[in-house]
């Protein structure tokens, strides 16, 4: 016989749970839809956070392709220099432009993740100022 797999929390009807729960002032339907809203803002925040990081290992991906292409270049010109003094010069400009291009690929990397984080931030921040405007007016009802 074949093992069942075990449920997962997204399995769970939470209103089986809770449907029989009788609280004097409390709507468990709103409670319920409001947790269903919270699990979706939550996947919706992973989600937004799992681009991000595709999105830097992409950029990295294309960062080091294009660093052997450029290092193929270099190594030719540098073979090519005809004395040492111009072979000094070009390893000085090399060293410069790559020292740039690296910090420009780092700002560029870690403004891909800024922009993730704050995606995923704000969702989550808009979905908990949303709680509490839901328990202000489960109060509100509550009251009257």
């Amino acid at each position: 016989m074949a093992k069942q797999p075990e449920p997962s929390i997204l399995d769970l009807d939470i209103t089986k749970f809770v449907g029989d729960l009788k609280v004097p002032g409390i709507d468990v339907e709103s409670v319920v839809a409001s947790q269903r809203k919270n699990i979706e803002a939550l996947t919706q925040a992973n989600k937004l956070a799992f681009e991000g990081v595709q999105a830097v290992f992409k950029r990295q991906v294309e960062i080091i392709r294009q660093s052997l292409e450029e290092s193929a270049v270099i190594a030719k010109e540098m073979v090519e220099a005809s004395t040492p003094h111009d072979k000094a010069i070009r390893q000085t400009e090399l060293a410069k432009d790559v020292f740039e291009r690296a910090l420009a690929n780092a700002r560029e990397l870690s403004e891909i993740i800024a922009k993730s984080n704050n995606e995923a931030f704000e969702l989550l921040n808009r979905r908990f100022t949303q709680v509490l405007d839901e328990i202000k007016d489960g109060i509100s009802k509550a009251k009257h």
